[in-house]
C-alpha cells in the first residue's frame, strides 16, 4: 500500500506565520498563489476526504469542499465592527455542519461563527502554527437555543454526565471550553449539581493538534478519531435541539 501523502507541509505553516507578520492587502496579493497552493487547496482536499468518514460517524453531517460557500472559512476578515482592522486571518478553519442547516447556508458566510453558526452543533478544525485544534459542539448559540440546551440539561442530568464525564471523554478533552455566565441564569437553581454547566454560554470540546501532527500523513485518521470521541457531546446537543444524529 502506498504511503499516504501529507495534506500540509512546513510551507503551509510558514505561509501563515508570514501572513501574521505581513497582514496587508499588498502582501497577500503578491503571495496569493502561495496561499492557494500551500493552504487552500490542501485544506479543501482534506475536507473532501473527511466527508465519508464523518458520515460514518453521523450521516447528518457534511464536509463540503466547495471553494466558496463550503466548510472552509474565508481568509478575509470581516472588519466592519472589529477593532482589529487587519484584513486577513492568519489561520485556516473549517466547520462541518448539520445537514438540517444546509438550506439556510449562504455562500461565503462560513465565518459568521464556528461550530454553532446556525444554532446546530457541529464539528470544527482550526489550523494555526503552534495553535491548531479540532473538536465540536455549539458556539455562541442564540438566547432561545441556549435556554433549550440548559433546560434539557436540567431535565436530563444523567445523559449529560454520560456524554461529557466519561473517563475517555475527559482524558481527550478535559473540561469543556468557551464562555460562561458570571451569574446563575434566571430561573435556575444555584444549588443544582450541574450549575457550572448550566451557566455555560458555549458547549464545546477541543483537543490540540501540534505542528508535527498537522504535517503527518495520518492527519485524517487522527482527526476522525477525535470526531468519534466528541460524538457523544454532539449527539446530546442534537437531542436537546430535536435534531437527528
Amino acid at each position: 500500500m502506498p504511503k499516504a501523502t501529507p495534506y500540509f507541509t512546513p510551507a503551509t505553516l510558514q505561509f501563515l506565520r508570514d501572513l501574521a507578520a505581513n497582514n496587508s492587502r499588498e502582501w497577500f496579493t503578491a503571495h496569493k498563489r502561495d496561499y492557494e497552493q500551500q493552504v487552500k487547496l490542501p485544506f479543501l482536499r482534506l475536507i473532501g476526504d473527511l466527508d465519508a468518514p464523518l458520515k460514518a460517524i453521523s450521516a447528518q453531517y457534511v464536509a463540503n469542499p466547495k471553494p466558496v460557500g463550503g466548510s472552509m472559512f474565508r481568509i478575509h476578515r470581516d472588519t466592519r465592527f472589529a477593532a482589529d482592522k487587519t484584513p486577513y486571518k492568519p489561520w485556516a478553519g473549517a466547520s462541518f455542519y448539520h445537514q438540517a442547516t444546509r438550506a439556510v447556508i449562504r455562500g461565503g458566510d462560513a465565518d459568521q461563527g464556528t461550530m454553532g453558526r446556525l444554532d446546530a452543533p457541529g464539528f470544527y478544525l482550526h489550523i494555526k502554527p503552534g495553535d491548531s485544534f479540532c473538536g465540536g459542539g455549539i458556539w455562541h448559540p442564540q438566547p432561545e437555543t441556549l435556554k433549550r440546551i440548559r433546560t434539557y440539561l436540567v431535565n436530563n442530568p444523567a445523559s449529560w454526565k454520560a456524554a461529557t464525564r466519561s473517563a475517555a471523554f475527559r482524558k481527550t478533552f478535559g473540561d469543556l471550553g468557551g464562555d460562561s455566565a458570571k451569574r446563575v441564569p434566571a430561573g435556575y437553581d444555584p444549588a443544582h449539581e450541574l450549575i457550572d454547566d448550566i451557566k455555560r454560554k458555549d458547549y464545546i470540546a477541543s483537543v490540540a493538534l501540534d505542528d508535527d501532527t498537522l504535517l503527518a500523513p495520518d492527519l485524517l485518521k487522527r482527526i476522525v478519531r477525535h470526531y468519534e470521541q466528541v460524538g457523544p457531546l454532539i449527539d446530546w446537543l442534537c437531542g436537546a435541539l430535536d435534531l437527528d444524529y
